[in-house]
């Protein structure tokens, strides 16, 4: 499971696990693979410093990778209580309501939410980049497509490579422009946000788009045998990022979030406004239904959203009610059935790529026969 890419950044298996997770990004590049953390979630740098100095002192000498949230224009002087004086009054009161009809208490006082989407921030996601750049991280991907141009002459100078998501061919073309390496092809499938194209489809598209750099294939991607599906089509590697939520070393905040996992389906996801402003694929819940009904207000762009929510996912979190809780995964969620250590699931995604692959082969071998 190698290809031209994993081996410039000397992994054993050519798949990058994205996960907001240290110990499941360590976990991945031990297992073989590349771990990538996810930043978003930390506004205060020695946050970031703590757990990368975690993952150094758990990753055996392994590359890892880093995941930041930036819009590629700079945008300067704009803080979050800027933001927040944007929202509505009519929004937030929707949110009081509906947290009220669902009887969510209140968090405690003076304890602060758990979860704020403001690493989108530049000005938080440079401080990260201050903080990441100190440590060997080998990859930094941007959510949001290419970073600034400085920073992508950042990651250069440092040895880093630059990759971004993309969810057209068009935009993929744009990264490329940029000077970025890899581009992301993240299908409709995926977790998070997501664009409109399904994999199948996008990411031959992508490969002859941006053709000779190197395209990770994304969504809907959760075995051996699709891993084997994305390489027949032009991918030198695969991103994943649902299929380690359930993993032992995950640290999702509630039992009753994994027990929705483990029992949801495929078709038990949605692509909503709901979380962030941009759509994004999640586990349907009555907080999806409640954003995404007409007679509603309706999501404010992102980031407004995110940081209209932040209180509210945090309280549905801490106190587990179970309608109104869910989380960005997937269509791959119905493959996610039991909770298995990273290492059990590196070792079935080798065997089912082993099979897919000997079974291509045999096909191959009896049409050259005739």
């Amino acid at each position: 499971m190698q290809t031209e890419l994993s081996r410039k950044l000397g992994v054993e298996y050519a798949v990058f696990g994205f996960t907001p997770f240290p110990a499941v990004a360590a976990a991945i590049s031990r297992a073989g693979g590349f771990g990538v953390l996810g930043a978003v979630r930390y506004t205060a740098p020695d946050d970031l410093k703590r757990d990368l100095d975690w993952i150094e002192a758990h990753v055996d000498g392994k590359p890892y990778g880093l995941d930041v949230v930036m819009p590629a224009k700079k945008v300067e002087g704009v803080t979050e209580a800027d933001v927040e004086a944007m929202i509505p009054e009519g929004h937030r009161q929707f949110v009081k309501d509906t947290l009220a009809q669902y009887g969510v208490p209140e968090l405690a006082e003076g304890e602060a939410s758990g979860w704020r989407i403001t690493g989108w921030m530049e000005e938080v996601a440079r401080t990260q980049l201050d903080v990441a750049f100190d440590y060997p991280i080998r990859l930094l991907a941007n959510a949001l497509g290419s970073p600034p141009a400085d920073v992508i002459d950042r990651a250069h100078e440092q040895d880093v490579l630059v990759a971004a998501l993309a969810g057209s061919a068009r935009h993929a073309r744009k990264h490329a422009d940029a000077g970025i390496d890899i581009v992301v092809a993240q299908g409709y499938e995926a977790g998070g946000h997501t664009g409109e194209i399904a994999s199948m489809v996008l990411t031959p598209e992508v490969v002859d788009a941006v053709a000779p750099l190197p395209v990770l294939a994304a969504g809907g991607i959760g075995s051996g045998q699709q891993i084997a599906a994305a390489f027949a089509l032009g991918a030198q590697g695969v991103w994943l990022g649902s299929l380690w939520l359930t993993t032992t070393e995950a640290e999702l905040p509630s039992p009753r979030l994994i027990e929705k996992l483990l029992a949801a389906g495929s078709g038990d996801t949605v692509r909503s406004r709901a979380l962030t402003g941009k759509p994004a694929r999640q586990l349907r819940t009555e907080w999806t239904d409640a954003w995404d009904d007409p007679q509603g207000p309706g999501a404010l762009p992102m980031p407004l959203q995110g940081l209209l929510v932040a209180d509210a996912v945090s309280r549905i979190q801490k106190y587990e009610v179970e309608p109104l809780l869910g989380t960005p995964v997937g269509q791959i969620v119905g493959r996610m059935t039991s909770e298995r250590s990273v290492q059990a699931v590196f070792d079935d995604l080798t065997r089912g790529f082993e099979r897919a692959v000997d079974r291509v082969n045999r096909i191959a071998g009896r049409s050259e026969e005739q």
